[in-house]
C-alpha cells in the first residue's frame, strides 16, 4: 500500500480566500446594517460553508434572522463572490511547488472543499491550480459536505485511487472529522481558518509549511 493520492481542503488550506471571503460577508452584513467583520472573525467562522460563514456573521454582529432570510442572504453572498472570488486571494507559499512535484511523482492532487464546486473550479482556474489538481468536489456536487465521509470519498473515486491509499491535507476541525469518517490520515496546516489551534483537534501530522508535506508522504511511502 502507498500514498497515491493526496486531497487538500480549499479556502485555508490551498488558497489564502479570507479577504474575498470577509468582502462578500460584509456586503450582506451591510444590507442588514451590521456592523462588518473583521478578519480574525472571518478565520475562525469559515470551514463549514457560505452559509455557516453567514449565520456566524449574523451571529456575531446582531440578532439572528429566520431560515428564509438566511437563505436569501446566502444567495445574495454567492452571488457577490462568484464576481470577486479572486481578487485579493492568493495560493499558500509552497502549494503550486508541492502540487507539481506530486504530479512529477505520479501522485494524483485532487480538492475537497465545502466551497460549490463552481466557485471551486472558478477560484483554481482563476490562481492556474486547475492544472494539477485531477478531482474538485464541493457540497452541491453530491448533495452534502464535509465532515461526512462521503465527499471525501467521491474525490478519491474521481481521481481513480482507493481511499486507503489517500491522505488528506486541511485545516481546522471540519477536515480532521473528515479523516476520521473516511479512514484516512490528516495533516493539518496550521495558517489556515480555525478558531481554536488545529492541534487541538488532534491530526496525525502538523505543518507550518508546505515543504514540509513532501517528506511526511515520503516517509509514509517507505513505511508501507
Amino acid at each position: 500500500m502507498t500514498i497515491e493520492a493526496v486531497v487538500f481542503d480549499l479556502d485555508g488550506t490551498l488558497v489564502d480566500t479570507a479577504p474575498d471571503l470577509m468582502a462578500a460577508t460584509n456586503h450582506v452584513l451591510s444590507l442588514l446594517r451590521r456592523r462588518p467583520i473583521t478578519m480574525p472573525e472571518v478565520r475562525s467562522f469559515v470551514g463549514r460553508g457560505a452559509r455557516v460563514l453567514i449565520e456566524r456573521g449574523v451571529a456575531a454582529t446582531g440578532d439572528a434572522i429566520d431560515d428564509a432570510s438566511l437563505t436569501y442572504y446566502h444567495r445574495e453572498f454567492l452571488r457577490h463572490y462568484e464576481g470577486h472570488t479572486a481578487d485579493r486571494s492568493e495560493i499558500f507559499p509552497g502549494a503550486v511547488a508541492l502540487l507539481t512535484r506530486l504530479a512529477e511523482s505520479g501522485i494524483k492532487a485532487g480538492v475537497c472543499t465545502n466551497k460549490p464546486e463552481g466557485l471551486s473550479r472558478q477560484l483554481l482556474d482563476a490562481l492556474d491550480l486547475s492544472r494539477l489538481v485531477g478531482a474538485i468536489v464541493g457540497p452541491d456536487t453530491i448533495g452534502i459536505g464535509k465532515p461526512d465521509a462521503a465527499p471525501y470519498l467521491e474525490t478519491v473515486k474521481r481521481l481513480g485511487v482507493p481511499a486507503k491509499n489517500s491522505i488528506l491535507v486541511g485545516d481546522s476541525e471540519t477536515d480532521i472529522l473528515t479523516a476520521r469518517a473516511a479512514q484516512v490520515p490528516v495533516i493539518a496546516v496550521t495558517f489556515g481558518y480555525t478558531p481554536r489551534p488545529v492541534a487541538e483537534y488532534g491530526p496525525d501530522h502538523l505543518v507550518s509549511h508546505f515543504d514540509e508535506i513532501w517528506d511526511i508522504l515520503k516517509l509514509k511511502r517507505e513505511a508501507l
